[in-house]
């Protein structure tokens, strides 16, 4: 019987793009696949047919080639003249390329697999601390426990008895997979009895037994370089967890979290302070006392100073965490305006403000004279 074109046999049309007809594939590939359909002959015709069109239309120069010359240019005898390989990939292959598939579909005679045998390294491992706002600006030493699984300190990782050995797992013939068959295809799954290790320990170790690592308490000490912030992570390596068959150990990444600061606010290496200043050391001009992290200093506004001035502090910042000197300090003045005056208090402001003239505020007079230009 003739084979049906490849376009009808995948139910698209012969100028669609290579996405459509992965689409189409995967769709009818579901619904005629030897597990939906156990024993049904025709089912497994349609999906072997499903394969080889597929095989030809997904490869661009294949594609060309069958639209100029139709399945003759899949012909065997013109293959074996010009000295290519004949027949189409297995269909299993081709369900594993579209369907993303990494070992559970094998085909029936075989494939490719990770040795058992294999070291393995051990997960890596997060822990999420809290400092203060002054341990991140200048650094600090921390110790933290952790709980994770070790080396077994009995058999150093080997899950086995002094002078025991290991030997191939008879489940599986060393394989660390036992395969059942389906259809056309075999699932490979995990040997129930060696765990996909391939071999079985004649004696385990009684501490771990067998396992080759137990979980263990561990107090770690850490250095936090001055810089760090929110989000930093800082790796302790091999502080993760053990490795498997005598694979290397993980790392631990500790990721910080600094607390707020009643007084400083950090934008990168500077920081922001306010400090309140009285209405009369601002009109008058004084030296007053600001916080810094490494103490009190002293600095001086000149009169006249207005609110939300600011004045730099430079290098009293935090400390660059790459080693780039540190960010600045900057005081913004908070003038104070007092809140409860008494009788004599208000007389005096009063007899001030009478012998106030437009000099003595230039900003009021400034914003008014913009304002009466606005309305004119």
């Amino acid at each position: 019987m003739s084979k049906r074109d490849y376009y009808e046999v995948l139910g698209v049309e012969r100028t669609v793009e290579i996405e459509e007809i992965k689409k189409s594939y995967r769709k009818l590939a579901v619904k005629y696949h030897p597990d939906k359909n156990p024993g049904d002959k025709t089912a497994e015709d349609k999906f072997k047919e499903l394969g080889e069109a597929y095989e030809a239309l997904s490869d661009p120069q294949k594609r060309a080639a069958y639209d100029q010359y139709g399945h003759a240019a899949f012909d065997p005898r013109r293959r074996a003249a010009a000295g290519g390989r004949g027949g189409f990939h297995d269909p299993a292959d081709i369900f594993r390329e579209v369907f993303g598939g990494s070992g559970i579909f094998e085909d029936l005679f075989g494939g490719g697999r990770n040795d058992p045998n294999q070291t393995q390294r051990g997960a890596d491992l997060r822990y999420d601390m809290e400092i203060s706002f002054e341990e991140a600006a200048n650094g600090c030493e921390r110790e933290i426990t952790v709980t994770k699984h070790d080396a077994c300190e009995v058999c150093r990782g080997t899950g086995a008895e002094t002078g025991s050995s290991s030997k191939v797992c008879a489940t599986c013939g060393g394989r660390g997979q036992v395969i059942s068959s389906r259809g056309i295809f075999s699932v490979a799954q995990t040997c129930p009895r060696c765990e996909g290790a391939g071999r079985v320990i004649e004696k385990p170790c009684k501490t771990c037994h067998g396992a080759g690592r137990r979980e263990h308490t561990s107090k770690i000490k850490l250095r936090i370089p001055p810089g760090v912030d929110t989000g930093s992570r800082l790796r302790s390596t091999g502080n993760g967890e053990a490795g498997l068959r005598g694979g290397p150990s993980g790392d631990l990444y500790v990721v910080l979290h600094v607390k707020k600061h009643e007084i400083f606010q950090r934008d990168g290496d500077d920081l922001l302070c306010e400090v309140p200043v009285s209405f009369v050391q601002a009109a008058l001009g004084a030296e007053i006392e600001v916080p810094t992290l490494a103490g009190k200093t002293h600095i001086k506004i000149p009169a006249g100073t207005q609110p939300g001035s600011l004045v730099r502090l430079k290098g009293k910042g935090v400390k660059n965490i790459q080693g780039f000197g540190s960010g600045d300090l900057h005081v913004r003045i908070n003038v104070e305006v007092p809140a409860h005056l008494n009788a004599a208090q208000r007389a005096k402001l009063q007899e001030f403000a009478a012998l106030c003239d437009e000099s003595v505020n230039p900003l009021s007079q400034s914003f008014f004279d913009k304002a009466k230009n606005l309305f004119s």
